[in-house]
């Protein structure tokens, strides 16, 4: 594995937030066509309460600082997605966004807020929040997935992730907008960016054959390859098995991918040699948590922030 030892892409740094009474959010089901739907009288809380602990524990056995929050209420069932509702950046800048269910609006915590502003040195908080009254929604680096070397904002539209909102987004914080569509086998179009693309610093895996624009997605591709990046395209039986939904991280050893037991195991092994060239694959094991449509890239929240001395 030759890499360099660090990566702006990569952070060493994570919020997570572990549910205690999670299940699957039937609001959020008509437009996520990855959710599983719980079974009357299914108890879901206590076995993804175990997957987030022991997910945090992995991490941080390679080095990766976790910040893990708790959820006790019941009204945020998604709650255990916190990239969705923030993000962070380097230069002391963080995001905050405007979310298209109701239930996820809740998610939005102050403590998380001021615990980054404790912890690391944050010199402003944008709040894209109040876009939510005219039905502009961006939901983070769900909606968006952030090339932060090159400084390109991928972004699938959907109804979660409204160019308007995402081109203010890039005014503020120096990206380039790419948007392009994306469709499941159903036609039905991709809701997050980050269930079918991950941007690490060697490589970028991608759903290709779910985009709808030939001409598109090869301009997606070729802008990708001109950032140096190893393609590893994507089949759409791999981002249903959660492939795609991945973040590289810094670890104390050099850059890891963390991605889940289910989606390494539909990899094939040449896309894991290309991707173990340059990071170390850190597989989190947890099934009941993706039961809610999203898996390890919707858990964690990186932290791109310089730490307090």
């Amino acid at each position: 594995m030759r890499q360099s030892p660090y990566s702006i892409q990569a952070p060493s740094a994570v919020v997570m937030v572990r549910p205690h009474h999670f299940t699957v959010n039937t609001e959020t089901a008509a437009d996520n066509s990855f959710q599983v739907l719980a079974d009357t009288g299914e108890n879901l809380a206590a076995t993804a309460y175990d997957e987030i602990t022991r997910a945090a524990e992995t991490l941080e056995s390679h080095g990766v600082a976790v910040h893990l929050f708790e959820d006790e209420g019941t009204q945020t069932p998604d709650s255990v997605f916190p990239n969705n509702w923030f993000s962070t950046h380097a230069g002391g800048h963080v995001a905050i966004y405007p979310m298209k269910a109701e239930s996820r609006r809740r998610e939005r915590r102050s403590d998380v807020i001021e615990i980054l502003k404790t912890r690391y040195r944050v010199q402003d908080v944008i709040d894209y929040s109040g876009l939510e009254p005219d039905g502009l929604f961006l939901e983070g680096t769900g909606a968006m997935v952030l090339d932060h070397i090159d400084r390109v904002a991928y972004a699938a539209r959907s109804d979660r992730t409204d160019p308007i909102a995402l081109e203010r987004f890039c005014t503020h914080f120096n990206f380039e907008p790419m948007v392009f569509d994306a469709h499941d086998g159903n036609g039905v179009p991709v809701y997050h960016t980050n269930v079918l693309m991950c941007v690490a610093t060697g490589f970028a895996m991608i759903g290709t054959g779910m985009m709808s624009d030939p001409k598109r997605r090869d301009e997606v591709i070729a802008r990708l390859e001109r950032s140096g990046r190893s393609i590893v395209a994507l089949s759409n039986k791999q981002i249903e098995n959660f492939a795609g939904n991945a973040l590289e991280l810094q670890g104390k050893d050099g850059r890891i991918l963390a991605l889940s037991t289910t989606a390494l195991a539909a990899l094939d092994a040449d896309q894991r040699t290309t991707i173990e060239e340059s990071a170390r694959i850190v597989a989190l094991d947890i099934p009941t948590v993706e039961r809610a449509g999203g898996s390890v890239r919707c858990t964690l929240a990186g932290i791109h922030l310089t730490p307090r001395a």
